[in-house]
C-alpha cells in the first residue's frame, strides 16, 4: 500500500504538469485561429509577427515547467550575442533537446522565433503537428524521399516575410541511444565505410537540411550556432552513458542540470558545396564526440561533467514565465465552467486533430 502510494504520488510529478501544457492546446490554438482569421488583410510579416508572440507567451508556458518546475540548473559555456537569425545546429539524445532551444531562445529574447525542422512522423502529432507547420516548421522524410524542394519553398516563404528565424535542426536524424546499440553501431559503420572518422558519444551527421537551410539562407541567416548538450546523471558508476531524460523524467526532476556549450560561426565561414560542407559539418561533430568524451569520461573529477572554460547560469526569471501560465490556464479554465466552452473545448481537439491530420497529409 505504501509502496503503491509513493509511486502514484511519484506519477503526479509530471501528470500535472503534462495535463497543463497538454490541456491549453486548444485554447491556443483557439487563440492563434482567432489572429490567423484576423490578420488575413494584414501584409504576411504582420501576421507572422502576431503568431510569434502567440508562440511566446505558450512557449513561456512551457519553460515555467522545464525550468522553474523542476529547477534544473541550466549552465551555458559561450557567449550568446542579441538577437538575430541563425541556424542552431545540435546533437540529439531525447525530447527534452527540443525543449533545450527553447532555452537558449529565451536567453536572447527570441523565443518565438524557434522554428523546427522535424522528422515526417511528427507532423500526426494532435494540435501540435499542424500548428508546428504553420509556425514555420518543416517535415523531412529521411534519405532518398528528402523533399528538398518542399524545404526550400518553405524557407523562402519566411524570408519574403521578413520572418525571424532561429532554424533547428539535429542533424544527426535519430536520437542518440545507448541502450539502442545498433542504431549506433551502423551510424559507425556507414561513417568507416565513406572514409569518416568514426564518432563515440554523437551518430554521424546527415548533410542535406543543413546544407538545403544554408544554401537558401545564407544571405539571410546571421549565423550558426554550433550547440552541444549534456545531461548530468546519465552514466553509471562505472561511468557507461546511459539514455538521455525522457520528457516524463526530466518533469520529474531526474536531471540537475544541462550543461550547453554553444560556438557562433558566421555563415561566410562555412563551405557552400554540399561536399565541403559535409566534411565541415562531420568536422564539427568531431569537436562535439570530443567534448563529450572528456565531459562523460574524463579520469580529472574536476574535468568531469562540464565542458572547457568558465560556465555561467542561465539565469530565467519567474516575470518571463508565469503571466503566460496563470493566463492560459485561466482562459482554459474559463472556457471549461460553462457548457458552451466545453463544447468549444472538446470539438476542438476533435475537429482540429482531424483537420490538422488532413491538412499536413496534403500539404506538409
Amino acid at each position: 500500500m505504501l509502496l503503491s502510494a509513493v509511486l502514484h504520488t511519484y506519477s503526479l510529478r509530471y501528470m500535472l504538469p503534462a495535463a497543463l501544457m497538454l490541456g491549453t492546446a486548444p485554447t491556443y490554438l483557439l487563440a492563434w485561429g482567432c489572429w490567423r482569421a484576423l490578420s488575413t488583410v494584414l501584409p504576411e510579416r504582420l501576421y507572422r509577427r502576431g503568431d510569434d508572440r502567440l508562440y511566446t507567451i505558450y512557449q513561456s508556458m512551457v519553460l515555467f515547467f522545464f525550468q522553474h518546475y523542476t529547477g534544473v540548473q541550466i549552465v551555458l559555456y559561450g557567449d550568446l550575442p542579441e538577437k538575430e537569425n541563425v541556424l542552431y545546429l545540435s546533437n540529439h539524445q531525447c525530447t527534452v533537446d527540443w525543449i533545450i532551444a527553447d532555452m537558449m531562445a529565451v536567453q536572447q529574447n527570441a523565443l518565438g522565433h524557434v522554428r523546427y525542422v522535424l522528422k515526417d512522423g511528427l507532423k500526426f502529432l494532435p494540435l501540435y503537428g499542424w500548428y508546428f507547420s504553420q509556425h514555420g516548421g518543416i517535415y523531412v522524410k529521411r534519405s532518398a524521399k528528402f523533399n528538398e524542394k518542399n524545404m526550400s519553398n518553405k524557407l523562402q516563404s519566411q524570408m519574403k516575410a521578413e520572418t525571424r528565424m532561429y532554424l533547428v535542426i539535429f542533424p544527426e536524424g535519430t536520437r542518440y541511444n545507448p541502450d539502442i546499440p545498433q542504431v549506433i553501431a551502423d551510424s559507425q559503420n556507414f561513417a568507416m565505410k565513406e572514409g569518416l572518422p568514426v564518432l563515440k558519444h554523437v551518430l554521424t551527421p546527415r548533410v542535406k537540411a543543413t546544407h538545403l537551410a544554408i544554401d537558401t539562407m545564407q544571405d539571410y541567416l546571421d549565423a550558426v550556432y554550433d550547440v552541444t548538450v549534456a545531461y548530468e546523471a546519465t552514466t553509471t558508476k562505472s561511468g557507461q552513458r546511459k539514455e538521455a531524460p525522457s520528457m516524463a523524467e526530466f518533469l520529474c526532476k531526474e536531471c540537475p542540470r544541462i550543461h550547453i556549450a554553444v560556438e557562433r560561426i558566421s555563415v561566410k565561414d562555412i563551405p557552400k558545396e554540399q561536399r565541403f560542407m559535409r566534411r565541415w559539418l562531420h568536422e564539427r561533430f568531431e569537436i562535439k564526440d570530443r567534448l563529450l568524451t572528456e565531459f562523460y569520461e574524463a579520469t580529472d573529477p574536476e574535468k568531469r561533467n562540464k565542458f572547457p572554460g568558465e560556465g555561467q547560469i542561465a539565469k530565467l526569471g519567474l516575470r518571463k514565465t508565469v503571466p503566460s501560465l496563470l493566463l492560459l490556464t485561466g482562459i482554459t479554465a474559463g472556457m471549461l465552467c460553462t457548457e458552451t466552452g466545453r463544447k468549444v473545448y472538446v470539438n476542438t481537439w476533435i475537429y482540429g486533430t482531424l483537420i490538422g491530420c488532413l491538412w499536413v497529409s496534403v500539404k506538409a
